[in-house]
């Protein structure tokens, strides 16, 4: 595979986690932002479908993504907010 083809591509960046331990973020990546606001416990779980997340609880929740360009000098916004 070409990187920068497909979805999901290494190196993942989780959202989680103690700052300075993860992947070093570096300038020409593209990066997807992906929040999940979710009203009730922070349990979720992927369907048989291998896609869909839910919440373990059944509570709503909000699922979105902004993609995001490091560059040298600042990052640049590539989806409207």
């Amino acid at each position: 595979m070409e990187f920068g083809r497909g979805m999901h591509e290494d190196p993942g960046i989780p959202n989680y986690g103690k700052a300075g331990r993860g992947p070093k973020i570096e300038s020409g990546m593209t990066l997807a932002i992906e929040p999940m606001v979710i009203a009730g416990k922070p349990d979720i779980c992927e369907l048989d479908d291998g896609w869909t997340i839910v919440t373990e609880d059944g509570s709503i929740s909000a699922h979105y993504e902004n993609t995001i360009l490091v560059t040298e000098n600042e990052p640049k916004v590539l989806t409207i907010l």
